[in-house]
């Protein structure tokens, strides 16, 4: 045999390895970064309307990494490709962000951490149906993990208008259902789908701003701009891409725990940011959180091996 036919038959194992290298980085990114992009979408707000906002950002993040994609002679994908990246960009940047940005208006932020954890138990019941129910391990963990996401908020002032509540579930079913979905259909491929979701997700954003009447600001305040420019470049070009990656090599229970993480992350930003104070209820529900997302990680490794 030679070399390179030995190289050839070497692909396909050192392509997995190199992939589980990355997905510990990846959930890094998602759990410190999209923790973060709670108060960067509060603050953003404070000068630019929801939807405009969303979908400028995903937008802007889309060209730049369209452009580049293109410098480097990535192909465009193909018709089927784009039918599937927009229906997908649609359900989780469309639904799912655009209507957490809109929620945010009138929802608290406990209300929005506890509604919004319910994504990953909605990606295992979706998963179930196409018949990958989760291990016990990861449904132990998922269960932990969202009680650990209530106690988290019980010292919080849960008041909510019933339309952001509901935008807020509306916005976790959506995005479970378009990560489950999208694994089993035919995707552009590495870093184009990332640009293709948010270009037509950004689509679906702008129309829905320019349908329910938002107009650009004037004379937004520099802290709503650069926090808009945070959600471009870390939000949409590094986390998104994050997550995406994750999501083809890695379980979807895995994948989807940082809805887990990300709630006690923000209140952790909110504490060295803007001063907000920790309670034994917050201190009680981070270390209940880590413990689920410790049995996630522990049954997607058993069942590697």
């Amino acid at each position: 045999m030679t070399d390179s036919a030995a190289n050839t038959l070497a692909t396909p194992s050192q392509e997995k390895s190199h992939a589980g290298n990355w997905v510990p980085l990846s959930m890094f990114a998602l759990y410190i970064i999209w923790g973060s992009t709670y108060l960067g979408i509060r603050v953003a707000l404070q000068s630019y309307p929801p939807f405009l906002l969303a979908g400028i950002r995903f937008a802007v993040a889309s060209l730049l990494m369209l452009g580049y994609l293109r410098w480097r002679g990535v192909p465009m994908p193909t018709a089927r490709q784009w039918r599937n990246a927009a229906i997908t960009g649609v359900l989780l940047l469309g639904m799912g962000n655009g209507l957490v940005c809109f929620a945010e208006e009138s929802v608290s932020s406990g209300i929005s951490a506890v509604v919004v954890a319910t994504m990953p138990l909605f990606a295992a019941i979706f998963t179930g149906l196409y018949g990958e129910w989760p291990t016990r391990g990861e449904t132990l963990g998922l269960m932990i993990g969202f009680i650990g996401v209530i106690v988290l908020n019980l010292g919080s002032a849960l008041t909510a208008s019933h339309l952001g509540a509901a935008a807020l579930l509306v916005a976790s079913m959506a995005w479970a259902f378009g990560s489950v979905w999208s694994r089993r259909q035919d995707m552009p491929t590495g870093m184009m789908n990332t640009c293709a979701q948010m270009l037509c997700g950004s689509v679906a954003l702008l129309t829905a701003g320019w349908l329910s009447g938002e107009k650009l600001p004037t004379s937004p305040t520099l802290h709503a701009t650069l926090a808009a420019a945070y959600l471009v470049v870390f939000g949409s070009l590094i986390a998104f891409s994050a997550y995406l990656y994750v999501l083809k090599h890695a379980r979807p229970a895995f994948a989807t725990s940082y809805a887990y993480v990300n709630p006690p992350v923000a209140v952790l930003f909110g504490v060295l940011l803007l001063g907000e104070k920790v309670g034994p209820f917050d201190l009680g529900g981070m270390a209940v959180i880590l413990v689920g997302v410790v049995i996630i990680t522990l049954a997607r490794q058993r069942r590697a091996h």
